[in-house]
């Protein structure tokens, strides 16, 4: 078996289209930036504005350290047609929203919400929501304080940092959805 570091590894799942792994790493001298490779494709990203971090904890900014896999995309269904993808999809409303609250028990989860309540709203008036890659950071087991709503999501036009997601140009996330599938190890670190 090869080294998962071995370029080969980011070879596609055969017979799916698929690719088996992705990894993000900070850019030199810059932690709040880094680079996403995926086969021979490799993109500019912005990471949290705390870096990559091992222990991630909720609120520090920090883009987590570790293996996660995609597991649905969300996407803005009244502003973009369903991007091609091998990930379960999901239009977003504006009732869509993700548990931030460590103490409440759907922490780190997606919700609905009436006008009013709290939650991260996923509808935004900008376009950083317009496309979601949710992924399974602390979700087996899922606990407290350990970071919530950590996605793969559009990035500002200035390429600022993020509050712990990986972020992108819409031109590179389109181009990665179509070859993302819900086996594809996303390794970020």
């Amino acid at each position: 078996m090869k080294n998962s570091t071995d370029s080969t590894a980011y070879t596609r799942n055969r017979g799916s289209g698929q690719l088996s792994m992705i990894r993000v790493r900070p850019a030199a001298g810059n932690p709040r930036r880094g680079w996403l490779t995926a086969g021979q494709l490799t993109i500019p990203v912005a990471l949290g504005r705390g870096g990559i971090l091992a222990n991630k904890r909720e609120g520090d900014g920090g883009t987590p350290r570790g293996h996660f896999r995609p597991r649905r995309l969300w996407w803005r269904g009244d502003r973009h047609s369903r991007p091609q993808t091998f990930l379960p999809a999901r239009i977003i409303t504006g009732a869509d929203a993700w548990c931030e609250d460590p103490g409440d028990r759907h922490y780190n989860q997606w919700i609905r919400r009436a006008e009013g309540e709290g939650g991260d709203r996923l509808k935004r008036t900008d376009q950083l929501y317009d496309f979601i890659i949710e992924i399974d950071h602390n979700t087996r087991p899922r606990i407290a304080g350990r970071g919530s709503a950590v996605f793969l999501h559009l990035a500002r036009d200035n390429f600022g940092p993020t509050a712990g997601c990986v972020s992108m140009t819409k031109a590179a996330m389109l181009r990665l959805l179509r070859r993302l599938g819900p086996r594809t190890k996303i390794i970020i670190g």
